[in-house]
């Protein structure tokens, strides 16, 4: 709620030009040191990630234009990430910045060694990740500590490049926490790294910390939009109108963001009938001012990372649910958390994800009482409905029979429980024989740019969904070159067991 009328005391203030000019001081110094400071671009870049079409573009290809109906391409035509200055003069570069060690992470020090940071920068924004097994790859390969791209190719490139270009892929995926994690390692203290820790502050709810932080750090400031905010938050309702009267009057923001600003610091609107139009490219900053305002926005027509808002306490159990499904598909949510949401309250409703919190609800009191005779065709059945059986298989495989055909009396219940356990990567699982498609020749690794193979090969592994088994052949020897024998193995098992898993009931 705000105080009392802070825009009705504006046109006092407005008489007192010196406090205006130091009221919008901060933000004009910013404009001026680092372009573009731009209050429509600078916030939720960070979250609008290119589409991903492996069997229609291999990295290195021109970029694909971009469909009818769908969002902008998050990368310029010419591959470029965008224009980004990280110059860190007083702390290491942040492109060998990470959050687990290189062995930990199971990946060469060197990965990126005698690569073009601009390139693997543009590789890693468009490398998909649909299997599992490749998005737990890919969450390594974006926080393992890593050393910086070294030789000829990396001279004179942009310091932070890479940096960026992996905590944006982490967003794009929806994974906060582990972007966040990865920033804070790097610091808040350059305009680009605070942007994106502003975004994540935004979407999880968190914006005081965010606002604390711009505050206290000069020269940050993603926008004025954001200043006002801040401004507002920690109470100077009052500085935050002036500073959004002297906004407008400068044309620093256009006439939309200054309506959705008048009605979050104007309490005379707060029971005004009239509906604020969305933009076509909400920010989180704008997504969480539709809330305050008691206009929220729903999150599916949004990026996935917007749907981390939903799993906030205060929302519905149905947002909860949707919000959970949605990041568990992209590979943010362990399935362990999702088991544990669906379980949080009893469906209210039939269908869609109310029944399949329903019958996992079933399967959990019959995976305790021992007889999944029903219970778990009815839940694979259910799940695979939704393509959702894989996370089904992340759910529940490890507390199924490690010998179904002789614990479970049910052939089709048993023959479920090995194949959700196989496609686990479970010991002890009956792995089904590759297709000849999927066998290819091992090449010797490469000498050098291995990162590039390395994403590369990831990308034509995720051919194989969509039917180019020999493509996906290529990359999983590839992987095997590497040294990456395991993660071969599990992608290798899991598009086998795809057609099983993707099978109408």
């Amino acid at each position: 709620m705000t105080d009392p009328g802070p825009l009705r005391i504006c046109a006092r203030l407005l008489a007192a030009p010196a406090l205006l000019l130091s009221l919008l001081a901060l933000p004009l110094t910013a404009a001026a040191q680092s372009q573009p400071l731009s209050a429509s671009d600078w916030l939720s870049g960070s979250v609008r990630g290119p589409a991903r079409e492996s069997s229609a573009w291999r990295p290195g290809d021109a970029p694909p234009p971009d469909r009818p109906g769908t969002r902008p391409q998050a990368v310029a035509t010419s591959g470029a990430v965008g224009p980004v200055q990280v110059t860190r003069l007083d702390q290491g570069d942040p492109d060998q910045t990470g959050t687990q060690s290189p062995r930990r992470a199971g990946l060469p020090v060197d990965l990126w060694a005698g690569s073009d940071p601009q390139r693997l920068a543009e590789m890693i924004l468009s490398t998909p990740a649909r299997l599992p097994s490749m998005q737990a790859l890919l969450r390594r390969v974006l926080t393992a500590q890593l050393a910086p791209p070294s030789g000829e190719a990396a001279a004179g490139a942009a310091r932070g490049q890479l940096f960026l270009a992996r905590a944006d892929r982490l967003l794009d995926m929806g994974a906060l926490d582990e972007a966040q994690a990865l920033l804070v390692a790097a610091g808040p203290g350059q305009p680009e790294i605070f942007r994106r820790m502003f975004d994540i502050a935004l979407l999880e709810g968190d914006e005081s910390r965010a606002c604390a932080i711009m505050n206290g750090t000069p020269g940050i400031a993603p926008s004025f939009s954001a200043r006002i905010f801040c401004l507002a938050q920690t109470g100077d309702w009052a500085a935050a109108a002036v500073s959004l009267h002297g906004a407008e009057a400068l044309g620093v923001i256009d006439e939309r963001q200054a309506i959705l600003l008048t009605h979050f610091l104007d309490d005379a609107f707060v029971d005004s009938p009239d509906l604020l139009d969305p933009a076509d490219r909400m920010t989180p900053l704008e997504f969480r001012i539709h809330e305050a305002v008691g206009q929220p926005l729903p999150t599916l027509p949004l990026p996935v990372a917007f749907a981390q808002s939903d799993l906030r306490l205060n929302s519905g159990f149905k947002a909860r649910l949707e919000a959970a499904e949605r990041l568990a598909r992209s590979g943010a949510l362990p399935p362990a958390a999702l088991r544990q949401i669906y379980g949080e309250q009893r469906p209210a409703a039939s269908g869609g994800v109310w029944e399949r919190a329903s019958v996992l609800r079933t399967l959990e009191a019959a995976l305790a009482g021992g007889d999944l005779t029903q219970a778990l065709p009815r839940a694979f059945d259910e799940f695979r409905a939704a393509g959702m059986a894989d996370l089904l298989a992340g759910m529940v495989a490890v507390d199924l029979p490690a010998d179904p055909a002789s614990d479970i009396s049910d052939p089709r219940a048993a023959e479920i429980a090995d194949l959700l356990r196989a496609f686990a990567g479970l010991p002890g699982a009956a792995v089904p024989e590759p297709a000849p498609e999927l066998a290819a020749p091992v090449p010797p690794p490469p000498a050098a740019q291995r990162g590039e193979a390395l994403l590369a090969a990831m990308t034509d592994i995720d051919a194989g969904l969509e039917g180019d088994l020999a493509r996906a052949a290529r990359g999983i020897a590839m992987l095997r070159a590497l040294g990456l024998a395991e993660d071969a193995d599990r992608a290798q098992t899991q598009i086998a067991l795809m057609p099983q898993m993707a099978a109408s009931p």
